[in-house]
């Protein structure tokens, strides 16, 4: 008997359950993003508020950007922020790609499991505990370098949001194309090479860009972990705002909000599906091998 037989009931067909068509799912969603995206809104309008009262609307002025731009201590704060991030990235993103093959292309092997646990570790344990812990064991060794600390913690930190659309672009290519080289009698590095790492750039790409993103808007272990001359921007913003909430600091936040949601949404593009340029890049590799 078939589905759609099975599914009438007294001359009724019984649809299938669609959770979206709840009641008051669509009120509830609505709801929560409300409480979500309009604190951000209100954020960036009033950083463009002429007024010195944060919430006193007086007139549009790009004065409080321009004030971000000749303050010398937060371009340092921002410069901080900049290095931290690119050799963070840098660092995770090599780590992410060994992983990531490791997993992916290295076979099943006894604590499979735990490894990938212990990898994704910063995902689930609360940051506030990773901060603390890093704090406690660069204390505990004597390991006081300021911006190498930072550098440290943060790639430990990012590994994991490098590594995931990196394992994902290699789950999805498959191993088709390396097989294909092998039959071809092709070396392992060569396949690496020409094959596996080209196929594999928008995965990296995309990585990056979130390791990148997530150095850079970190608070937390930058707080524990930065020492004096290593102050970056978002702990130096937590000790403008210990002085109370400026137009200053609503326009450094809306600038780091700018530039966190453009680069996210590059990441998103970017590890889009692409069968087809895939399938066009192995092909080409492999005939060049």
């Amino acid at each position: 008997m078939s589905a759609a037989v099975q599914g009438r009931a007294g001359g009724r067909r019984i649809r299938p359950f669609d959770w979206r068509h709840n009641p008051g799912f669509g009120f509830f969603t609505a709801l929560i993003m409300l409480f979500l995206y309009v604190p951000l809104v209100v954020l960036v309008v009033f950083s463009f508020n002429a007024n010195h009262f944060v919430t006193v609307w007086t007139g549009f002025s790009l004065h409080w950007f321009v004030r971000v731009a000749h303050n010398g201590d937060i371009r340092h704060a921002a410069y901080i922020s900049v290095i931290v991030g690119v050799m963070a990235t840098i660092c995770s993103t090599m780590i992410a790609i060994a992983a990531a093959l490791g997993f992916e292309r290295g076979g099943s092997f006894r604590g499979e499991t735990s490894a990938m646990g212990l990898v994704m570790m910063p995902l689930v344990v609360p940051e506030i505990v990773t901060a603390i812990t890093t704090l406690i064991f660069f204390s505990s060794i004597g390991f006081h370098y300021g911006v190498l600390n930072l550098v440290i913690a943060h790639t430990v930190f990012c590994i994991p949001f490098a590594m995931l659309p990196i394992q994902a672009r290699l789950r999805a290519i498959g191993t088709g194309y390396e097989d294909a080289a092998r039959d071809l009698y092709g070396d392992e590095w060569r396949i690496f090479l020409r094959i596996t790492l080209p196929l594999m750039v928008p995965g990296i790409m995309a990585g990056s860009i979130l390791a990148f993103v997530t150095s850079l808007d970190d608070f937390l272990i930058s707080f524990m972990v930065s020492s004096a001359g290593s102050t970056t921007l978002p702990v130096y913003v937590y000790g403008m705002m210990r002085l109370g909430v400026t137009p200053e600091v609503n326009a450094i936040s809306a600038i780091l909000l700018v530039i966190s949601a453009a680069l996210a949404l590059v990441a998103f593009l970017i590890s889009r599906p692409n069968e087809a340029g895939a399938a066009a890049g192995g092909t080409v590799a492999a005939t060049t091998n």
